[in-house]
């Protein structure tokens, strides 16, 4: 008892106020009825100013070769303003890195805040000066009686009011040390000199002191010049609330997770890069409500790139811990998987940029006996392309305005697709096809009872040296070595019937030659 007297005797009287406004070692202020405008004392590109007021508005602006200014709206509420000023300096921006993380050489600007009141539609002035309840303007001044000291202990069995306003006969109610005055702060004033123990001094301090001060109380690092922690007025009930697991709730006093943040309208966090240290500002919103889960870009026009709506099913999207995404399932084994029980679809479409209808496709694999994947056209009776597993017994179906058009597969090939022409020596083509290895076989991943007949995609490129993947055959390769394989054909019998016909005619003449020996 007897520091805490000691303290609130010799400190909280004499103890200096704390402005309602930032230090001017960062920018000084200068005040009229209508705006307010800063000076900043240190070397900068460019300042960034933000205001936010008693309503909720939060407005931010940037100065670049002029003085940061705010100017009061007609239309300003009245109330204390909280506003923040960022001093930036210039550099070179990030660096990227592959996580775009990579840390840049940019200086840190320097961030100084405070607040100010508006009053009837006007800027109150801090230079205004408090009455006191005598009538007089409250000072700072000594107090002339002389300092009590008691080398011990000190006991009061009672209560205990420390300051200018304090009365005899003082009704202290419940309270047991009370301060009242215009000014009150509790500071802690750490004497400590020797090398390695703490120092620092702390002050509790209830209110600003100038006029347009905020209503507050906070913890001030007065050896480092900072407000750590700071509480305004008006402030709801449970707005920090821990409970005695550790829990934290915001705005409950009975938190369920670790952080629990519970509001009547859309509990959100917010993310906000700043301008102080260099970088691009970007803010990003986490929040939820009964219509969906999102996250916003605030700085890229409050888009919502990431949506969750209520009652999506357990793994709607799910990543496991090699990168392959799947939808409907928790172990996707390919790149993007999607599972579902029934019938599986998705849909892609292309929205129109010149105001007509979009483009839509859809994809789907039925669940019947031949496992069917369907390709189709949104709208009855639209294109579709139906390939079942089938495929060696007309497994591809066309169908154009719900009836089936062909079974077959068909190719652009007209000539006005096509470029660098090369004549080929069909003979030449013909001589390949006879040369190459035709055989029956059977895909090693797929029914065992199913032949096929053709040549191997290797022998295929070695004979004619098209595409260089050697594990496949283009369909339309294979179908024009197959033509003009036909044409090589038809110009060996050609060939051949030009040669028959000259023996024949020899034939012929031999023949009449003998008959004109016979006697």
């Amino acid at each position: 008892m007897r520091h805490v007297l000691r303290m609130l005797l010799a400190t909280v009287l004499l103890a200096a106020a704390t402005p309602a406004f930032a230090d001017d070692s960062a920018a000084k202020a200068s005040f009229g009825p209508q705006q307010i405008t800063w000076e900043p004392q240190i070397a900068h590109e460019r300042t960034v100013l933000t205001v936010s007021a008693p309503n909720g508005k939060v407005e931010r602006l940037e100065f670049k070769g002029t003085a940061p200014t705010f100017e009061l709206s007609t239309t300003a509420a009245d109330g204390v303003y909280h506003w923040e000023l960022e001093i930036l300096p210039g550099g070179e921006p990030r660096k990227r890195g592959k996580d775009a993380e990579t840390l840049g050489s940019r200086a840190a600007g320097v961030v100084t805040s405070g607040v100010f009141t508006v009053q009837g539609g006007q800027i109150l002035s801090p230079d205004l000066k408090e009455q006191s309840h005598g009538g007089h303007v409250a000072q700072r001044t000594p107090i002339q009686a002389q300092d009590v000291v008691t080398a011990d202990d000190a006991i009061i069995q009672g209560s205990l009011c420390v300051g200018l306003d304090c009365v005899n006969n003082e009704s202290f109610g419940f309270d047991t040390i009370r301060l009242k005055e215009n000014n009150t702060r509790i500071k802690f004033d750490d004497t400590s000199s020797g090398t390695g123990f703490p120092n620092h001094d702390w002050q509790l301090t209830g209110n600003d002191s100038a006029s347009g001060g905020a209503n507050k109380f906070s913890i001030e690092d007065i050896t480092a010049s900072t407000v750590p922690f700071t509480v305004t007025g008006s402030a709801p009930t449970n707005s920090i609330f821990v409970d005695s697991t550790g829990r934290i709730g915001l705005r409950t006093s009975t938190p369920v997770l670790d952080l629990h943040i519970a509001t009547s309208n859309t509990p959100s966090i917010r993310l906000e890069q700043n301008n102080s240290g260099g970088f691009t500002a970007q803010t990003w919103d986490i929040a939820g409500n009964e219509a969906n889960f999102f996250i916003r870009d605030v700085t890229g026009g409050s888009r919502l790139p990431f949506r969750i709506r209520p009652g999506a099913p357990t793994s709607s999207v799910d990543i496991n811990a090699s990168g392959n995404v799947g939808i409907g399932t928790a172990s996707p084994d390919h790149n993007l998987e999607v599972e579902e029980s029934g019938a599986v679809e998705f849909g892609l479409s292309n929205a129109s940029t010149t105001g007509g209808a979009a483009t839509k496709w859809f994809f789907q694999v039925d669940n019947d006996a031949n496992r069917t994947l369907k390709i189709s056209k949104e709208g009855t009776g639209g294109t579709e392309v139906t390939i079942n597993n089938r495929l060696d017994t007309n497994g591809v179906t066309f169908k154009v305005d719900g009836s089936v058009q062909a079974t077959n597969v068909v190719f652009s090939s007209s000539r006005a697709l096509k470029e660098n022409f090369t004549p080929i020596d069909p003979r030449q083509i013909l001589d390949r096809v006879a040369a190459m290895p035709i055989q029956e076989w059977g895909f090693k991943q797929g029914p065992g009872n199913v032949r096929h007949i053709g040549p191997m995609a290797e022998d295929f490129h070695a004979a004619f040296g098209l595409k260089a993947d050697d594990k496949t055959i283009s369909v339309t390769d294979t179908a024009g070595v197959a033509l003009a394989a036909i044409q090589g054909l038809q110009l060996r019998l050609a060939e051949l019937a030009a040669e028959n016909q000259a023996l024949q005619q020899r034939l012929d003449a031999m023949e009449k030659l003998l008959a004109g020996k016979q006697p």
